[in-house]
Protein backbone atom coordinates (compact mmCIF):
# COMPACT_ATOMS: atom_id res chain seq x y z
CA UNK A 1 0.00 0.00 0.00
CA UNK A 2 1.34 3.73 -0.92
CA UNK A 3 2.21 5.36 1.99
CA UNK A 4 0.45 8.59 2.69
CA UNK A 5 2.17 11.74 2.23
CA UNK A 6 0.89 13.19 5.42
CA UNK A 7 0.32 13.27 9.13
CA UNK A 8 -2.62 11.84 9.72
CA UNK A 9 -4.78 12.38 12.99
CA UNK A 10 -7.84 10.99 14.68
CA UNK A 11 -8.99 13.37 16.76
CA UNK A 12 -11.45 11.27 19.26
CA UNK A 13 -10.99 7.67 20.39
CA UNK A 14 -10.83 6.14 23.48
CA UNK A 15 -8.51 2.92 24.05
CA UNK A 16 -9.04 -0.08 26.96
CA UNK A 17 -5.60 -1.94 26.97
CA UNK A 18 -7.18 -4.37 30.00
CA UNK A 19 -10.89 -5.03 27.99
CA UNK A 20 -10.44 -4.13 24.36
CA UNK A 21 -7.93 -4.28 22.00
CA UNK A 22 -5.51 -1.47 23.13
CA UNK A 23 -2.17 -1.43 21.66
CA UNK A 24 -3.05 -3.55 18.57
CA UNK A 25 -5.79 -0.76 17.52
CA UNK A 26 -3.25 1.42 17.52
CA UNK A 27 -0.72 -0.42 15.58
CA UNK A 28 -3.76 -1.39 13.03
CA UNK A 29 -4.14 2.18 12.72
CA UNK A 30 -0.35 3.39 12.23
CA UNK A 31 -0.08 0.12 9.56
CA UNK A 32 -3.07 1.84 7.40
CA UNK A 33 -1.16 5.15 7.47
CA UNK A 34 -2.01 7.16 10.66
CA UNK A 35 0.55 8.91 12.82
CA UNK A 36 -1.63 11.25 15.62
CA UNK A 37 -4.26 10.27 18.31
CA UNK A 38 -6.31 12.40 20.48
CA UNK A 39 -7.21 9.96 23.00
CA UNK A 40 -9.96 10.89 25.36
CA UNK A 41 -10.44 9.43 28.84
CA UNK A 42 -13.32 6.52 28.81
CA UNK A 43 -16.33 7.55 30.80
CA UNK A 44 -15.17 7.15 34.73
CA UNK A 45 -17.53 4.61 35.27
CA UNK A 46 -15.80 2.14 32.80
CA UNK A 47 -12.64 2.32 34.87
CA UNK A 48 -14.78 1.95 37.81
CA UNK A 49 -14.80 5.07 39.61
CA UNK A 50 -18.15 5.42 40.96
CA UNK A 51 -17.90 8.16 43.42
CA UNK A 52 -18.77 11.92 44.50
CA UNK A 53 -15.20 12.71 45.24
CA UNK A 54 -13.45 14.39 42.74
CA UNK A 55 -10.34 13.53 43.89
CA UNK A 56 -11.08 9.69 42.74
CA UNK A 57 -11.46 10.67 39.25
CA UNK A 58 -7.18 11.28 39.39
CA UNK A 59 -6.92 7.33 38.66
CA UNK A 60 -8.95 7.60 35.57
CA UNK A 61 -6.43 10.94 34.22
CA UNK A 62 -3.61 8.62 35.06
CA UNK A 63 -4.71 5.95 32.61
CA UNK A 64 -5.51 8.08 29.95
CA UNK A 65 -1.79 9.76 30.38
CA UNK A 66 -0.56 6.20 30.34
CA UNK A 67 -2.14 5.11 27.32
CA UNK A 68 -1.01 8.09 25.40
CA UNK A 69 2.62 7.53 26.17
CA UNK A 70 2.50 3.67 25.91
CA UNK A 71 0.64 4.54 21.92
CA UNK A 72 2.95 7.36 21.50
CA UNK A 73 5.76 4.86 21.23
CA UNK A 74 4.17 2.77 18.42
CA UNK A 75 3.05 5.74 16.30
CA UNK A 76 5.05 7.59 13.27
CA UNK A 77 3.84 10.80 15.03
CA UNK A 78 2.42 10.92 18.46
CA UNK A 79 -0.72 10.53 20.72
CA UNK A 80 -1.74 13.32 23.31
CA UNK A 81 -4.69 12.95 26.15
CA UNK A 82 -7.56 14.63 26.33
CA UNK A 83 -9.15 14.49 29.87
CA UNK A 84 -12.14 16.02 31.65
CA UNK A 85 -15.86 14.31 32.97
CA UNK A 86 -18.52 12.99 30.26
CA UNK A 87 -21.71 14.95 30.65
CA UNK A 88 -23.28 11.65 31.19
CA UNK A 89 -21.45 11.37 34.26
CA UNK A 90 -24.40 13.79 35.69
CA UNK A 91 -26.77 10.97 35.15
CA UNK A 92 -25.09 8.77 37.26
CA UNK A 93 -24.47 10.97 39.78
CA UNK A 94 -27.95 11.81 40.30
CA UNK A 95 -29.79 8.30 39.73
CA UNK A 96 -27.25 6.39 41.14
CA UNK A 97 -25.46 8.50 43.88
CA UNK A 98 -28.51 10.67 45.18
CA UNK A 99 -26.98 13.68 44.25
CA UNK A 100 -28.95 16.91 43.37
CA UNK A 101 -28.21 18.40 40.18
CA UNK A 102 -25.99 21.41 41.72
CA UNK A 103 -24.21 18.40 43.26
CA UNK A 104 -23.58 16.88 40.98
CA UNK A 105 -22.73 19.91 38.88
CA UNK A 106 -20.36 20.62 41.55
CA UNK A 107 -18.57 17.64 41.30
CA UNK A 108 -17.64 17.65 38.01
CA UNK A 109 -16.72 21.09 37.91
CA UNK A 110 -14.37 19.57 41.05
CA UNK A 111 -12.93 16.99 38.04
CA UNK A 112 -12.52 19.36 35.31
CA UNK A 113 -10.48 21.46 37.87
CA UNK A 114 -8.03 18.54 38.39
CA UNK A 115 -8.14 17.96 34.50
CA UNK A 116 -7.21 21.32 34.15
CA UNK A 117 -4.30 20.39 36.61
CA UNK A 118 -3.19 17.95 33.61
CA UNK A 119 -3.07 19.95 31.20
CA UNK A 120 -1.19 23.38 32.87
CA UNK A 121 1.46 20.99 33.71
CA UNK A 122 1.71 19.46 30.32
CA UNK A 123 0.31 15.87 31.18
CA UNK A 124 -2.50 16.20 28.83
CA UNK A 125 -3.34 18.68 25.84
CA UNK A 126 -6.89 19.10 26.18
CA UNK A 127 -10.04 18.73 28.50
CA UNK A 128 -13.69 17.40 27.75
CA UNK A 129 -17.28 18.47 28.58
CA UNK A 130 -20.40 18.75 27.24
CA UNK A 131 -23.75 18.27 27.84
CA UNK A 132 -25.94 15.67 27.53
CA UNK A 133 -27.48 14.43 24.09
CA UNK A 134 -30.68 12.67 25.52
CA UNK A 135 -33.20 13.84 27.05
CA UNK A 136 -33.15 15.55 30.85
CA UNK A 137 -35.01 17.61 33.23
CA UNK A 138 -34.63 21.43 32.83
CA UNK A 139 -32.66 21.23 35.89
CA UNK A 140 -30.40 18.84 34.71
CA UNK A 141 -29.78 20.80 31.40
CA UNK A 142 -28.84 23.91 33.64
CA UNK A 143 -26.28 22.07 35.88
CA UNK A 144 -24.66 20.86 32.91
CA UNK A 145 -24.15 23.70 30.93
CA UNK A 146 -22.93 25.45 34.43
CA UNK A 147 -20.42 22.21 33.79
CA UNK A 148 -19.17 23.19 30.51
CA UNK A 149 -19.36 26.87 30.95
CA UNK A 150 -16.43 26.07 33.60
CA UNK A 151 -14.79 23.74 31.04
CA UNK A 152 -14.44 27.06 29.13
CA UNK A 153 -13.14 28.85 31.82
CA UNK A 154 -10.36 26.45 32.59
CA UNK A 155 -9.71 26.25 29.20
CA UNK A 156 -9.01 29.84 28.90
CA UNK A 157 -7.14 29.74 32.49
CA UNK A 158 -4.62 26.87 30.64
CA UNK A 159 -4.76 27.85 27.44
CA UNK A 160 -6.29 24.80 25.88
CA UNK A 161 -8.91 23.38 23.44
CA UNK A 162 -11.76 21.73 25.16
CA UNK A 163 -13.73 18.84 23.32
CA UNK A 164 -17.28 18.66 23.68
CA UNK A 165 -19.70 16.12 23.78
CA UNK A 166 -23.45 17.30 23.04
CA UNK A 167 -26.40 17.03 21.12
CA UNK A 168 -26.64 16.85 17.45
CA UNK A 169 -26.62 20.14 15.71
CA UNK A 170 -25.55 22.41 12.49
CA UNK A 171 -25.56 25.40 14.69
CA UNK A 172 -23.88 25.38 18.50
CA UNK A 173 -23.15 29.27 18.52
CA UNK A 174 -24.28 30.02 21.34
CA UNK A 175 -22.26 27.24 22.91
CA UNK A 176 -19.13 29.08 20.81
CA UNK A 177 -20.52 32.95 22.85
CA UNK A 178 -20.81 31.00 26.15
CA UNK A 179 -16.65 30.09 25.26
CA UNK A 180 -15.77 33.36 23.98
CA UNK A 181 -16.88 35.40 26.54
CA UNK A 182 -15.06 33.71 29.48
CA UNK A 183 -11.80 34.27 27.44
CA UNK A 184 -11.78 31.04 25.20
CA UNK A 185 -11.63 31.42 21.58
CA UNK A 186 -14.50 29.60 19.62
CA UNK A 187 -12.48 27.78 17.28
CA UNK A 188 -10.88 26.11 20.77
CA UNK A 189 -14.02 24.45 21.34
CA UNK A 190 -14.44 20.82 19.31
CA UNK A 191 -17.64 19.35 18.71
CA UNK A 192 -16.80 15.95 18.74
CA UNK A 193 -19.22 13.62 16.63
CA UNK A 194 -19.89 16.55 14.33
CA UNK A 195 -21.44 16.24 10.83
CA UNK A 196 -19.57 17.96 7.85
CA UNK A 197 -21.32 21.50 8.65
CA UNK A 198 -21.25 23.40 11.72
CA UNK A 199 -21.49 27.05 12.97
CA UNK A 200 -19.73 27.95 15.75
CA UNK A 201 -17.09 26.06 17.28
CA UNK A 202 -14.83 23.89 15.26
CA UNK A 203 -16.17 20.69 14.07
CA UNK A 204 -14.57 17.54 14.76
CA UNK A 205 -16.28 15.41 12.26
CA UNK A 206 -17.29 11.69 11.95
CA UNK A 207 -15.73 9.91 9.68
CA UNK A 208 -18.21 8.76 7.02
CA UNK A 209 -17.89 9.73 3.31
CA UNK A 210 -20.66 11.95 2.64
CA UNK A 211 -19.72 13.88 5.73
CA UNK A 212 -16.36 14.38 5.14
CA UNK A 213 -16.46 15.26 1.73
CA UNK A 214 -19.33 18.00 3.07
CA UNK A 215 -16.44 19.48 5.56
CA UNK A 216 -13.97 19.23 2.93
CA UNK A 217 -15.73 21.12 0.40
CA UNK A 218 -16.69 23.74 2.60
CA UNK A 219 -13.32 25.35 3.04
CA UNK A 220 -14.06 25.51 6.76
CA UNK A 221 -11.32 24.12 9.45
CA UNK A 222 -12.50 21.02 10.64
CA UNK A 223 -10.89 17.45 12.27
CA UNK A 224 -11.53 13.91 11.72
CA UNK A 225 -12.26 11.21 13.86
CA UNK A 226 -13.69 7.68 14.28
CA UNK A 227 -14.81 8.06 18.30
CA UNK A 228 -13.52 4.28 18.76
CA UNK A 229 -14.63 3.16 22.30
CA UNK A 230 -12.94 0.25 21.92
CA UNK A 231 -15.30 -2.31 23.51
CA UNK A 232 -15.90 -5.33 22.83
CA UNK A 233 -19.12 -6.01 23.77
CA UNK A 234 -20.24 -3.21 21.41
CA UNK A 235 -18.64 -4.40 17.90
CA UNK A 236 -19.38 -2.10 15.16
CA UNK A 237 -20.75 0.60 17.41
CA UNK A 238 -18.98 3.46 15.75
CA UNK A 239 -16.24 3.62 13.28
CA UNK A 240 -12.95 1.40 13.84
CA UNK A 241 -9.21 2.29 14.15
CA UNK A 242 -8.86 2.02 10.50
CA UNK A 243 -11.32 4.61 9.33
CA UNK A 244 -9.14 7.85 9.24
CA UNK A 245 -6.10 6.77 7.53
CA UNK A 246 -8.39 4.62 4.56
CA UNK A 247 -10.69 8.41 4.66
CA UNK A 248 -7.48 10.44 4.00
CA UNK A 249 -6.59 8.19 1.29
CA UNK A 250 -9.76 8.12 -0.04
CA UNK A 251 -10.07 12.01 -0.03
CA UNK A 252 -6.76 12.57 -1.76
CA UNK A 253 -7.91 9.91 -4.99
CA UNK A 254 -11.21 12.65 -4.96
CA UNK A 255 -8.61 15.54 -5.29
CA UNK A 256 -8.95 16.81 -1.72
CA UNK A 257 -5.52 17.39 -1.05
CA UNK A 258 -5.94 21.16 0.68
CA UNK A 259 -8.63 20.09 2.62
CA UNK A 260 -6.53 17.22 4.05
CA UNK A 261 -3.91 19.38 4.80
CA UNK A 262 -6.84 21.82 6.30
CA UNK A 263 -7.85 18.90 8.67
CA UNK A 264 -4.88 17.31 9.60
CA UNK A 265 -1.74 20.14 9.97
CA UNK A 266 -3.80 23.53 9.65
CA UNK A 267 -6.80 22.87 11.91
CA UNK A 268 -4.43 20.83 14.56
CA UNK A 269 -1.77 24.12 15.08
CA UNK A 270 -4.72 26.34 15.02
CA UNK A 271 -6.90 24.19 17.93
CA UNK A 272 -4.08 22.74 19.93
CA UNK A 273 -0.74 24.80 18.86
CA UNK A 274 0.04 21.22 17.84
CA UNK A 275 2.78 20.69 14.57
CA UNK A 276 1.43 17.13 13.10
CA UNK A 277 4.29 17.32 10.58
CA UNK A 278 7.83 18.06 12.82
CA UNK A 279 6.75 15.79 15.25
CA UNK A 280 6.52 12.75 12.75
CA UNK A 281 9.63 10.51 13.10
Amino acid sequence: MEELATPVLDNHLHLDPEKGRGMEAVDEFARLGGTHLMIVNQPSWKLGVDSTDPEDFRSVFETTVEIAADATERLPGRAWPIVGAHPGLISRLIEDRGCSPAEARDCMQGVLDIAADYVGDGRALGLKSGRPHYEVSDAVWDASNGVMKHAFSLGAEVDCAVQLHTEASEDLTEIADWAEERGLAPHKVVKHYAGGRLAGPTPSVMSNKDWIETAAESGDSFLMETDFIDDPDRPGAVLGPKTVPRRVRWLSEQGYDEAIHRAHVETPERVYGIDTESTLS
